[in-house]
């Protein structure tokens, strides 16, 4: 964080964004990818151009080393004349866009000739960064959060601007435009400078996890109590006859694909929708293209779960179906087959007025004044419970329950739109004993490897997963699962991981020898798991230990800022 911090304060302009993305191994903020789309195949092909070795060679060289970057650096120092390697941080970011914006016949043949050149121009240790970036492989350890605390310490040489930083990050995740407002303008003016801006996502309120009625009473007073729907969260963006000066427009990719703006001309309303890991996912959602006639208002973001329905019975249909969306062919028939409600259960942003700090209850009011009640709309306002009474909160809750929810969520009444998981600001209410464990709420963990299967598991390439979770910037291990895995899903994980296999532990990993899995793979896969209980665990670096561990589910929602963290896991542990 110190060395980034002095690096930010060496650079100026746009190349203080530049930098920061290029640290965080990107081209763009997280909810607007530039994707480089070069197989590994291509890479290799433009590194073996530049040292003068053949692509067999130079794959050889990889798959022992396991680092590209670090194959072209030793082969190259002997393989090449020596060069300048004074390409300037806007050059190498400018080129590096070209090759990502690379696109039609014969591209794939332009990518590899435009990283060929790019290489050529940079010393070995400039290259081998670049290649890392390329592969997604850059290892630096840096999230956003790193960059907040180095602008901190740039202005003020302490974390005292993390509050500041935090706000304008939550109404406007882009660490690159803040940075470059807090270079030039300072941290302190970041509140009149950043806001929200319609098009760019607001970072996801986020439940904690509290097991009994009264605790949720004495540590949040008077709260609104909600349905748990077990849907896709969804961030909806509206705005009525404009198009959004946003700062990073994707219409055009959208447009092509046939997603919400097949009839824009005629309607000309606008709509884009965000995951909670602000991922752009408006194709998805073709439901939306007219739900201007369903809102009185101008520009709205509303925050909401897509849950899937029989159009036949109207009965909700389990996460597995509502999730066949991720699909990116054939969306106009999966919408046939299974359509979606939208319960919209709260709001940011209402033409042109920040709500992020309006209290819930008043947030509401505001949902149920500009959402037209009609059962035939896609966007459906849910019944709440105003209580401060644990035994009317239990009596909602197992409502829920039977109704075939998730349960309840609990929300302080006078409680702001607080990005992840804040003051006991929103809590979730799940059975201690369900059907799926005996604990008090599943887990989110990440896979970190496997090991290969053996006997009838053979067949399947792996026989147990190595999982973990978070602890900061760090993934520890808390299990091995090998149950709750049908056939089916484990020739499915065999196709997904070998496809995010790695030849060296990711240096977030921390393990203890006792379970170093046979293969490691990059940390990518989200998987929800249900266990009995958990326990204290030498063996695992977390100290901790599921019981019984089995998999519920394949995250697909959710990346590693969605994975379960060490102090959550000791609090579903009381």
């Amino acid at each position: 964080m110190e060395i980034l911090s002095e690096l930010l304060s060496e650079v100026e302009g746009e190349e203080v964004s530049q930098v920061i993305y290029l640290a965080l191994g990107r081209l763009r903020p997280k909810f607007d990818r530039l994707e480089f789309s070069m197989a590994e195949r291509m890479i290799v092909r433009a590194v073996a151009r530049v040292v003068g070795k053949s692509v067999e060679e130079v794959t050889q060289e990889y798959k022992r080393m396991g680092d590209l970057g670090e194959v072209f650096r030793r082969v190259s120092v002997s393989a090449r004349q020596s060069v300048s390697g004074d390409l300037s941080v806007g050059e190498v970011y400018e080129r590096l866009e070209k090759i990502a914006r690379m696109g039609g016949t014969g591209s794939q043949e332009y990518k590899v000739e435009g990283l060929r050149s790019l290489l050529a121009d940079l010393d070995p240790v400039s290259a081998g960064y670049v290649l890392r970036i390329i592969l997604t492989k850059l290892r630096l350890g840096f999230s956003d959060k790193t960059v907040l605390d180095a602008l901190s310490y740039m202005e003020y040489g302490s974390k005292e601007g993390r509050t500041i930083l935090d706000s304008a990050y939550q109404a406007f995740p882009d660490v690159g435009r803040i940075a470059e407002v807090a270079k030039k303008s300072g941290v302190e003016k970041l509140p009149d400078l950043v806001g929200i801006q319609m098009g760019t996502p607001v970072m996801s309120a986020l439940a904690q996890r509290v097991k009994t009625a009264d605790e949720m009473v004495k540590k949040m007073g008077k709260v609104v109590c909600e349905s748990k729907f077990d849907g896709q969260r969804v961030q909806i963006h509206y705005s009525r006859n404009k198009v959004p000066n946003t700062r990073h427009e994707q219409g055009s990719e959208l447009r092509e694909q046939g997603g919400l703006f097949a009839e824009e001309e005629e309607k000309k309303d606008w709509v884009r929708t965000f995951t909670r890991n602000l991922d752009e996912n408006s194709a998805m959602f073709p439901e939306l293209a007219r739900v201007g006639d369903e809102l009185s208002v101008n520009e709205v973001i509303l925050d909401a779960e897509a849950v899937g329905y029989d159009p036949k019975t109207h009965e909700m249909l389990p996460f597995q179906m509502t999730i066949k969306r991720k699909r990116k062919h054939s969306i106009g028939e999966i919408a046939k087959e299974v359509p979606l409600k939208f319960y919209v259960f709260d709001i940011m942003y209402l033409d042109g007025k920040s709500l992020l700090q309006t209290p819930l209850i008043e947030r509401r009011a505001i949902l149920e004044k500009i959402i037209e009640s009609d059962p035939e709309n896609v966007l459906v306002l849910d019944d709440y419970l105003v209580s401060e009474n644990p035994d009317e909160i239990r009596e909602y809750h197992a409502l829920q329950l039977s109704k075939g929810l998730e349960g309840a969520m609990i929300k302080k009444i006078d409680g702001g739109y607080l990005p992840g998981r804040q003051d006991y600001n929103w809590v979730k209410f799940k059975e201690a004993e369900g059907s799926e464990a005996k604990l008090s709420d599943t887990l989110d963990v990440v896979i970190m490897g496997y090991y290969k299967g053996k006997g009838k598991r053979a067949k399947f390439r792996l026989g147990a997963l190595l999982v973990g979770v978070r602890d900061g910037e760090k993934i520890l291990t808390i299990a091995k699962i090998g149950t709750g895995i049908t056939d089916a899903k484990f020739l499915e994980f065999g196709k997904s991981l070998k496809k995010i296999e790695s030849e060296e532990k990711n240096n977030e990993y921390e393990v203890t020898k006792i379970h170093i899995p046979d293969v490691w793979v990059e940390p990518e896969i989200v998987i929800e798991v249900a266990a009995d209980e958990i326990t204290k665990s030498p063996a695992h670096s977390s100290g901790m230990a599921l019981r019984f561990p089995r998999l519920i589910r394949v995250r697909t929602d959710k990346d590693l800022d969605g994975v379960t963290t060490v102090e959550e896991v000791k609090e579903i542990a009381q």
